[in-house]
């Protein structure tokens, strides 16, 4: 049987978006489902969830209609570490499939500014 867990409302723009999670228990895996709008400000609970739900705990998003990018790239973490995402629309599935073959970001480390060299005499060489 499903449970409402949480419900919250965000504003985005003139309508109000709602994310919807729900546990639902079975013999053998918990499945948590989401429904509505999944947004990084979500996080957060979603992985409580997920903790909550213990081993073989899988995603449900046949009914997420839409979804960040900070959700896409929790949602290919999941994956990566075995969680099953589960009835996936084919939008948000594509969009994992290309983040996930984005390059990552690089991070240019600066070089660090050498003292000039100095002679016996104090003269820059």
């Amino acid at each position: 049987m499903a449970q409402p867990l949480h419900s919250q409302e965000c504003v985005s723009g003139l309508r109000p978006m709602t994310l919807k999670i729900e546990r639902l228990s079975g013999k053998r895996r918990t499945r948590i489902r989401l429904s509505g709008a999944f947004r990084s400000e979500h996080l957060d609970q979603v992985k409580a969830e997920i903790e909550r739900g213990g081993p073989g705990v899988a995603l449900e998003l046949e009914e997420l209609d839409l979804v960040d990018v900070e959700g896409v790239r929790f949602l290919n973490a999941c994956e990566a570490e075995g969680i099953s995402v589960l009835h996936c629309s084919p939008y948000i599935r594509e969009w994992m499939l290309r983040e996930r073959s984005r390059p990552k970001a690089r991070t240019h480390k600066r070089k660090k500014e050498q003292a000039p060299l100095e002679d016996e005499d104090g003269k820059h060489v």
